[in-house]
């Protein structure tokens, strides 16, 4: 049986979550950002106890197409970005999406824009800008290294766009990093 679940953003988050349904006593056969299947279905009073715990973590599992759809879209972007490094260097994002979920990208984008409230391209650039907020505090690359790591054209574009999204220059947000990040949760 497959569940989705939303705010599963990283490793540590599918930790948790491995962790709430082996407590439970399903484990589960896979688990990836935001999915995971079990073997077998739940029954009704462990589904309602797996609500409950996943709530407890910050976690909500997702009932409906759209909304595990818009759950899919914001995974393979936040895996696109922080963990396929090779793939990301100019990715044509809408093919991307369109190949990983099978839907038609103006159809993605409209579901998303509509639920959202903001496009697909101001969500991956979002995203896109907090991971160089990462880097930048991390402090082991260039800024030229980070805009090449995140697909952009130069170090200039990346400048531009980091100042229009954050109102600071990169080298300005690395002299104040300190509470200038958002979890990818919230972003």
């Amino acid at each position: 049986m497959d569940f989705y679940i939303k705010n599963m953003v990283c490793n540590r988050c599918i930790m948790v979550v491995q962790q709430v349904f082996e407590r439970l006593g399903y484990p589960p056969v896979r688990i990836a950002l935001g999915e995971v299947e079990t073997a077998k279905p739940l029954p009704d009073e462990t589904l309602t106890e797996l609500k409950k715990n996943l709530t407890g973590f910050g976690f909500e599992l997702i009932d409906d197409t759209k909304s595990r759809l818009i759950e899919k879209i914001k995974t393979v972007v936040i895996e696109l970005i922080r963990y396929k490094k090779n793939e990301n260097i100019k990715v044509n994002y809408s093919a991307y999406l369109e190949s990983m979920l099978s839907h038609n990208y103006n159809y993605l984008s409209n579901l998303f824009s509509d639920v959202t409230g903001i496009t697909i391209e101001k969500y991956i650039i979002s995203q896109k800008i907090e991971r160089v907020k990462e880097l930048l505090v991390y402090d082991e690359l260039t800024l030229s290294e980070i805009a090449f790591e995140l697909g952009y054209s130069s170090a200039a574009y990346l400048s531009v766009q980091f100042k229009k999204v954050t109102g600071l220059t990169p080298g300005h947000f690395k002299q104040i990093k300190e509470n200038k990040r958002i979890p990818l949760d919230k972003v």
